[in-house]
This record gives C-alpha cells, structure tokens and sequence, in this order.
C-alpha cells in the first residue's frame, strides 16, 4: 500500500460524498412529486406513459398490491427478455448472424437481467446481437434498477407515514425512476464515455493488422449507451465478457474515475433520500456513515492483501514489491484495482469479472463477505437501502433488549412481527447460497466445472452462489458456469435473492407504515448518531459472521496458509 494509492481512492470516494447529499435531496424531490428543474421536459412524457398504460397515478397502493405489481412487471420482462434471446437469430442488428440463445443460458440471462445481477454466464462479444444487448439486456438494465429504487422508496414512506394503509404507486414510482433518474445521467455518462474513446456504432466488427502482421477481428457495437446504465444502474453485464477490465469499455484512467463514480453514486444518494423523506436527514447521514465505514474496511483488507504479493510467486524468486498484479488493470494500479473490486461487490456490480479469479485468498474472500452481507456497503440501488433497514429494525430490537424496552425505529416500535419478517428476509440468503453450494460440493457435473481442485474450487462454488443469490453478477472465472446445472441454479439462486429477500421487506413495511408515530423519550435509543452506527456496524458484521464465515472462510482461508507455506493444488 502507497500514500499516492491512498490518495487516488480518498479523491474518488470524496467526489462520491460531495454528490451524494444534491442527488438524494433531488430524488426525494422526484419521489414526494415535486417539482424539479427537468419537470418541464418530463411531466408530459410521464403523463403520457400513465395514459398509455391505463395508470390513474393518484392511486395508491397497499404493500400487497405493490408487491404484486412489482412481480406481475418483472415475469412480464422475464419473458420478453427470454423471448429476444431465444429469438435473436430472426431478430434485426445481428450483423455477426450470431444464433439464438441456448434455452438454459436464456433462462439464466432472462432471470439475470431482470434481477439486477447481471451474471454472465456467456461473452458478450460473441454471444449477444446489438438487438439483444440494445432492445434486451440495456432495457433491463434501466428497468431492473428502477424496480429496485421503487422498492426502496416505498420502504422509506412506511417510515414517513404513519397509521397509513398504503406505500404508494409501483408504476409511478418505477417510471420516475426511469425518466428523472437514469435516462438523464446515463446520457450524460454515454457522450462522456463515447469522448473517452468507448465505441458506439451498430457494426459488428473491424478486421484489423496486429504489429506482427496478424489478422485480428475485433468487436464493435453499441457500447457507450450500455457502459453507462451498466455502471450507474449498478447493473454489471457489460458489452465484453472481461466487463470494465476491456480497454473498450473502460479506456482510460478518466472513464475509470467516473465509472467507479457511477456504480456508488445512486446507492449512496438514496441513503439521504430516505432520511429527507422521513424528516430527518441526520438519520440518512448516519446510514451512510455505516456503509461508508463497512466499504472503507472492504477496501482496506483487499488492497492490503493484494499488495503484499503472491507467496507461491515469491517462492519462485518474484520480488513481492510490486504487490499481486496477475489479473489487475496495470493501466490504475492496485489501489483502484482494489477499491473497484470492494465497489463492484458492494454494490452488487459484477463489473471486472476477470479480475475475482487472480485476488489473494483473503483478497476474494472481502468481496464474497460483502456480497453475504446482502450488498448493503452501499449495495445496488435500493436493494442497498432496504437491506439497511433491515439490518437498522435487527439492531433497534437488539438494542431495545438490552435496556429492557420496546424498541423503536424513527417513532415507530418495533415488534414481533416486523423482527420476524426481517429475519425472514435475512435468512433467504443462507439458505440458497449455502444450499445450493453443499449440492454443487458433492454433484459430479457441477464439481466437472472446476478449473482448480482443493480450497480454491471450494471457493469458486461459493462465491458463484453468493453472487448469485446477492444479486452482484461477479465470478471467479475458473468456474464454467455456462452448464444446464449453474444456468438453472444460479438462476433460482438470483430469484430468491431479489423476490424471496424483498417480499418479507415489502410485508413489515406495510406493517410499519400501520403504525402511530410515538414521542421520542429519554428512554428512547438514538439512531442518528455514533452509538447507533456502532452497534449497527457490529450487528451487521456478527450476523453475517455466523450465518456464513464457517463455511465461507474453509477455502479462502485453508488457501490462504496454503499459499503462504508455498503449496498449491
């Protein structure tokens, strides 16, 4: 670790802090249906969208109904999505004449993109036509996130409100999203990353003459309007299969500055929005102190790790100062090698897919820890937040027993039933990642998959089903994936992350939103300060400790010390 490397990730996360607080308090405007300086512009488009659809926007609707709407919306792009893939060879803009997509690797595709995860279980490149990475893949990157921040955002009214049957409106909320969040900023960030060289054409390919003489074809389609929802939607499933670690996709050091901008800047604005719209936005500020601390850890550790070098190359005379670069953009360095990989992870972006493989053992178990923490650090968009307020209920109650009385969140107590439900939904995750990987352990068609044996191909399973259920989209690439076994499990892995984790959330939201506002009293616990984000920070970290480090640390940390006495497998 350097002191320039330290300054290079404080001067990306310090240009994150400084927009986080303008873009919440406009989303807060966006979502209480005020007037923002796009309104002019945008009102008549969103009110022709709503007559179109036969959408009354005054129309609110309880957490139920929501929920339903939200999944009668996602199996409808489910099946779209499944459809152009299945498709593709018949479709227009396929200039490649690529064929159509294997029935399983659409399944998992479908299931990815519309759950946020955008797992990769293919390369891009040579896969996927401009009509499918344009009218499918780049659609659901837009409306995966927006689903996402419409969940958030009616998690945030059941605080606001109180003695209320309803969370709002899925359509208008997931259509705001869309039209005053992501389209604006993503065609700014599309003309940004076309400046810094990333293409954006519908041809299919350039023949080119390498310096040797070789003939070498070399890629080419709409990359720049993908590029930019990819990393602001925190969406992942990039144009190439190696993602931002393309020199296409991410060219230089400036598009790689702004890409690690974009995957933070929604997730930790949403924080403030949900402290402005609940009337206190210290509240939101200590939320993102919490993420910020868990992130900064993550960074830490990766980047302590991956800088002391590879002992098995160390063995074989390397000279460890240059740190461990296998895999690593040489073009940033390992500091923002490092914070890219803790950013992608905690946000639920599987964007440097080629680079999980080649971390240190201790390097790769950071990013599948966070990932098991439900990507609350600051997580993907909305899923982030609401995965806090899951964690803030578990740590008021935690608190509320320890001083002997009801707990209580924002005026609101605390009871049996909304503690049960968040532990229902905190529960999802153990149960699909640790289950599907104890069958993937012992099957010996998934076991064939392997590229390594021993702890690492331990590893490689794990970290597959908790990206998977995470809803991230990373991988350690030893791992063939694209398998009727990983495309099928992977994929009810990635629906049980988003549906099985945001249905109980949706239900003690609705729960809470029921409930009176009772008058803070010296016996009530503070959430808005250091006390509070303290203790959130180590419930966050034991409960996510004893749900997954026994199984999870067997193969990076058996690794590990493999790796330290010079051994391998």
């Amino acid at each position: 670790m350097t002191l320039a490397g330290w300054l290079q990730i404080g001067l990306i996360l310090g240009l994150v802090a400084l927009t986080t607080r303008p873009l919440g308090l406009y989303m807060a405007r966006v979502f209480s249906g005020e007037r923002t300086f796009l309104s002019p512009v945008l009102v008549p488009i969103e009110g022709g969208f709503y007559r179109l659809a036969g959408v009354a926007p005054e129309r609110e609707q309880n957490w139920l109904a929501y929920t339903i709407a939200m999944l009668v919306f996602s199996a409808a792009g489910f099946a779209s999505l499944y459809a152009i893939l299945r498709l593709q060879a018949f479709l227009p803009f396929n200039p490649q004449h690529f064929d159509n997509v294997p029935p399983d690797l659409a399944f998992n595709t479908a299931i990815s993109f519309l759950t946020n995860t955008n797992w990769q279980a293919y390369s891009g490149e040579t896969t996927m036509s401009n009509f499918s990475q344009m009218a499918g893949l780049a659609v659901h990157n837009f409306l995966s996130a927006a689903t996402g921040v419409a969940l958030a955002i009616a998690v945030t009214r059941a605080f606001a409100r109180h003695s209320a049957a309803t969370l709002g409106n899925f359509w208008v909320d997931m259509t705001r999203a869309t039209l005053y969040v992501f389209l604006p900023i993503s065609l700014i960030l599309a003309l940004g990353f076309l400046a810094s060289g990333v293409p954006q054409t519908l041809a299919g390919s350039v023949d080119a003459t390498t310096l040797e003489g070789a003939k070498q074809t070399i890629a080419l389609g709409p990359m720049a309007s993908q590029e930019a929802i990819k990393q602001f939607g925190t969406n992942g499933g990039g144009f190439f299969n190696a993602n931002s670690a393309h020199p296409f996709e991410n060219p230089n050091a400036w598009s790689n500055v702004v890409q690690i901008w974009a995957l933070l800047a929604v997730s930790f604005g949403l924080v403030i929005t949900f402290g402005k719209m609940v009337g206190s936005e210290k509240q939101g500020w200590a939320l993102f102190k919490i993420a910020g601390v868990v992130l900064l850890a993550g960074v830490a550790i990766v980047y302590a790790a991956e800088s002391y070098g590879n002992p098995l190359l160390t063995h074989l005379g390397l000279d460890p100062a240059g740190g461990n670069m296998e895999g690593k953009e040489t073009r940033f360095g390992l500091a923002l090698s490092s914070l890219f990989v803790a950013a992608t992870t905690g946000t639920g972006c599987g964007a440097v897919n080629a680079m999980h493989d080649s971390l240190t053992p201790i390097g790769g178990l950071i990013p599948m820890f966070l990932m098991q923490l439900g990507v609350i650090t600051p997580g993907g968009v909305g899923s982030g937040l609401y995965g806090l307020v899951v964690f803030a209920v578990i740590t008021v109650f935690i608190a509320g027993l320890m001083v002997g009385r009801t707990p209580e969140f924002l005026g609101k107590k605390i009871e049996s039933r909304e503690v049960k439900l968040a532990m229902l939904a905190v529960l999802i995750l153990p149960l699909s990642i640790l289950g599907f990987s104890a069958v993937a352990a012992v099957l010996p068609s998934a076991l064939a998959s392997l590229a390594n044996n021993g702890p690492h191909g331990l590893s490689e399973i794990l970290y597959a089903y908790t990206s998977a259920t995470g809803n991230n989209g990373s991988a350690f690439a030893g791992l063939n994936a694209n398998t009727p076994w990983y495309n099928a499990t992977l994929g009810v892995a990635m629906a049980l992350g988003r549906f099985g984790y945001v249905a109980p959330v949706m239900a003690m939201a609705g729960s809470i939103a029921a409930k009176k506002k009772v008058q803070a009293s010296l016996g009530t616990f503070p959430t808005d300060g250091g006390l509070f984000v303290g203790l959130m920070v180590g419930v966050i970290l034991i409960v996510g400790g004893l749900q997954f480090f026994p199984a999870l640390a067997l193969g990076p940390v058996v690794e590990h010390f493999l790796m330290f006495a010079g051994k391998t497998f």
